[in-house]
């Protein structure tokens, strides 16, 4: 419903996303980050540009591959 829809972007403009600052800071490529989590390049690309909310086990390889607790990675504002 556009209900939803709206709830969702709420929550994706109050969603600070810090995965691209650490992965560059390691000179990682996306596809180097997308190859360490076992996830596809565009997934890594649509959680950078703040396009969907990785799951909780999607947040945690991301996490474990950057060295990154995930609640530096990803928290609300």
């Amino acid at each position: 419903t556009n209900k939803s829809y709206i709830f969702v972007k709420f929550i994706l403009q109050m969603l600070v996303n810090r995965v691209k600052e650490y992965r560059k800071g390691l000179s990682f490529t996306q596809e180097d980050l997308a190859r360490k989590t076992n996830l596809s390049r565009q997934t890594i690309i649509s959680i950078e540009k703040n396009k969907c909310v990785p799951r909780l086990d999607v947040a945690i390889k991301i996490s474990q591959a950057l060295s990154v607790p995930i609640d530096r990675l990803f928290y609300i504002v």
